[in-house]
């Protein structure tokens, strides 16, 4: 039964897809409707504050609506979407670390991305992965990915992403323990 339910939702979202891909904002609004609370959440545990994650799904959403012509098929609309929001937060990471240099220099101090949402000890624990790592970890985790569409996001191996979840989580636990 839960096939056929997950199969109509699947085809559900094929057809928005395709309509979106026509040019119907509501189909789009729709789409995006579905994914916002996954969107937000990778990027506010990314980025580590909630007006960057704002942007950065803005950010996403646009580049997403200006390009949904360019993808191939709708079985890739998921990962798709998540690669523009990764380089969104890169780009926003780049931008914030480029700010902070410039004041810095200037003598300024900047403040800690507030990350007050997230237990001490969760941010400890996350804070020793490599950046990588830690994008992996919170694709499956906070965003609830599976290691193959992680995979595709990052433009890595399904094998490769699998052993460096298991790597990382155990290095979380490591530490938490």
């Amino acid at each position: 039964m839960n096939d056929i339910v997950g199969g109509a939702k699947h085809n559900m979202s094929d057809t928005l897809i395709q309509r979106a891909k026509a040019g119907d904002k509501q189909a789009f609004a729709q789409l995006y409707l579905q994914q916002k609370d996954r969107l937000f959440r990778y990027a506010y545990f990314k980025l580590g504050n909630t007006e960057d994650a704002q942007d950065a799904v803005s950010g996403c959403v646009t580049e997403a609506y200006a390009g949904i012509t360019l993808l191939k098929t709708e079985k890739a609309f998921s990962a798709w979407l998540f690669r523009i929001l990764y380089r969104e937060c890169c780009r926003i990471l780049r931008q914030n670390i480029n700010r902070r240099v410039e004041e810095s220099l200037e003598g300024v101090d900047y403040a800690v991305p507030e990350t007050h949402h997230l237990a001490p000890e969760l941010e400890e624990a996350l804070a020793i992965l490599s950046p990588e790592e830690k994008d992996i970890v919170l694709l499956s985790v906070v965003s609830g990915y599976k290691t193959r569409e992680i995979a595709e996001t990052l433009d890595l191996n399904h094998a490769t992403v699998r052993s460096k979840l298991s790597r990382a989580l155990a290095k979380m636990k490591n530490f938490l323990e």
